[in-house]
């Protein structure tokens, strides 16, 4: 065999191998930096929420609430789904036993049902019977689940307003009111129901209100306005819906009637907001603002989004992928030394001011922030 032949052999098996080196799958989400790894982040966040008492809105204060906050519930469902993913029993158990409370001595604490805010706590009962079976945590669980697409009786529904009646009349939850915050509480809901029971209906509910958002809120570069009469892309406002659809879409069956149009808003929205990231891989409080600041409670939630898009398939993994690890590191950045998040957007109403949301109080350790980046950690260690 002649040197020049074997040379070419040679050239043929290197160009094959560096072939199948280029196609082996890259996983973005392993080998992170120590103070990013998502089972040890995860865990201490965990820890972080189970040490302290029931939040009340805003920073955490002396005086006990009257009723368990839809952040609390946010970081309580994560908790939990991140304790059973990573099999860390203890964790589980000691999270059931906080929820256990709810069946005796915490009950008046489980809100009413007369909001979004005050329906989700029906996501944590819901998520205990999921991992346990327990029939009394399906009871309380579904409890809000219904009353949130209720038969409203003639004095009910004269008292909602003219808005509300209007689009309870076209088959929606009367607890529409067309802000983007809604579509994680309402879809979280109702796809917890849906996990508990299997009945159809939870899922189809809320698929067809998720599309009313999407034609109602959803701008054409697929960013979602605060609300109708709010034109600003406040971070977190849109952060909600981001994490409602990758809730949604992860158990809306490929076959159903309303999955095109919600994928499509969701790829609508993932790929604006791929354009918005900074250079550090974070988001800011009003998204088309670059000199606002960069705001991480927003900035967890899309990166949940973009996780759970990338690991299901529905985003391609070299586009999302690189901009997902980015912000998780960027983000775990952001844990000081008590595993609080910094640069948290306290609670926001919507308001027709641009200076309003930009002048809105940084704060550290609130459960707005603290939960998705629980959420964050589940996702990466399914």
């Amino acid at each position: 065999m002649s040197t020049s032949f074997r040379r070419l052999i040679y050239a043929a098996l290197v160009l094959l191998s560096l072939s199948a080196h280029s196609q082996q799958k890259v996983d973005f989400f392993k080998n992170l930096p120590k103070n990013a790894n998502p089972v040890d982040v995860g865990k201490r966040l965990s820890e972080r929420f189970l040490a302290r008492p029931h939040s009340t809105f805003g920073a955490f204060k002396a005086t006990p609430p009257n009723e368990i906050t839809y952040p609390d519930a946010c970081a309580w469902y994560g908790a939990l789904t991140f304790a059973q993913r990573t099999g860390d029993k203890t964790l589980q158990q000691r999270l059931i036993k906080r929820a256990e409370l709810l069946l005796n001595e915490e009950a008046h604490l489980i809100p009413y049902a007369k909001d979004v805010d005050r329906a989700v706590i029906g996501i944590i009962p819901l998520e205990v019977y999921n991992q346990t079976g327990d029939q009394r945590f399906l009871k309380i669980g579904l409890i809000p689940a219904n009353e949130q697409f209720k038969t409203l009786s003639p004095d009910e529904y004269a008292k909602l307003p003219a808005e509300i009646r209007d689009r309870y009349a076209k088959g929606y939850s009367w607890h529409t009111r067309f802000w983007m915050d809604d579509m994680y509480m309402i879809t979280a809901l109702q796809s917890q129901a849906y996990r508990a029971t299997r009945n159809p209906t939870y899922l189809d509910r809320t698929a067809r209100l998720m599309i009313a958002y999407l034609d109602t809120l959803q701008t054409p570069n697929g960013l979602f306005y605060h609300a109708n009469d709010v034109p600003f892309y406040w971070g977190r406002g849109d952060g909600w819906l981001a994490a409602g659809m990758a809730e949604l879409l992860t158990i809306l069956p490929k076959d159903n009637v309303y999955r095109p149009r919600i994928i499509q808003g969701y790829k609508d929205m993932m790929q604006t907001l791929l354009k918005f990231q900074d250079k550090n891989g974070m988001w800011h409080q009003l998204l088309d603002d670059p000199t606002a600041w960069p705001e991480t409670s927003g900035t967890a939630m899309f990166t949940f989004a973009f996780i759970t898009g990338v690991k299901n398939g529905w985003l391609d993994e070299k586009t999302y992928g690189p901009a997902a690890r980015k912000a998780w590191i960027s983000l775990c950045g952001y844990l000081d030394e008590n595993n609080d998040l910094r640069e948290i957007c306290e609670g926001t109403n919507k308001k027709n001011d641009r200076q309003y949301y930009l002048d809105r109080k940084r704060i550290t350790g609130d459960l707005h922030g603290q939960a998705p980046m629980i959420w964050c950690a589940m996702a990466l260690v399914k």
